[in-house]
């Protein structure tokens, strides 16, 4: 039912109750819960197996040793990865293409933890036992791989143009600055009595 309450929350394309069965987020949390009953009691291959059944059903590949709370809605979901040993509390938001995922350089515990009501947007990469905090934003196609505290917001680099077409756009934006710098400059000396 939280997870009802949260897909209808997030998505307004969601018309009727019915419509969950049609959300591959519904579907991988679905197999998840067992998963992870079996991950716990070191059924490590049925573990693996339904979770793999599930990510080739969804798209969306969740080891089964992670934990993830109430109200996890994974939105489109395609291409989400979330590793073994990552910890999502309740009423997380993530996108498709997201990764919550190690470096490969940690032992132990080496995924993400997010707080709750975290969103996470469409491809951002979370690497590293890093703590995104509570109601935390991360921007689509971040890359995190620092601690970000409650409340939050990261945003990727802007967009820009690099090759030929950059050097034109920078001399075309330069230009545009020395027009109107001769812009103000005119209109000071019209202003000035004669």
């Amino acid at each position: 039912m939280r997870l009802y309450k949260s897909i209808k929350k997030h998505d307004p394309a969601m018309r009727s109750c019915l419509e969950i069965i049609l959300y591959p987020g519904f579907w991988c949390m679905f197999f998840h819960r067992p998963c992870h009953v079996f991950y716990k009691a070191r059924l490590f291959f049925l573990a693996r197996f339904f979770s793999q059944l599930a990510r080739f059903l969804t798209g969306i590949e969740i080891h089964p040793g992670a934990k993830i709370g109430k109200g996890v809605f994974i939105d489109h979901g395609m291409g989400v990865v979330i590793g073994e040993t990552c910890v999502i509390a309740d009423d997380v938001l993530i996108f498709h293409g997201v990764t919550l995922g190690g470096t490969g350089k940690e032992k132990g515990p080496r995924h993400p933890v997010i707080g709750t009501g975290a969103i996470i947007g469409a491809g951002a990469t979370i690497l590293g036992r890093v703590k995104i905090g509570e109601g935390a934003k991360i921007g689509a196609g971040a890359v995190v791989v620092k601690d970000i505290p409650d409340g939050g917001t990261v945003v990727p680099e802007q967009s820009r143009i690099v090759g030929k077409q950059a050097s034109t756009c920078s001399e075309l934006e330069e230009l545009k600055t020395r027009i109107s710098e001769l812009k103000n400059l005119v209109d000071d000396y019209q202003k000035m009595p004669h």
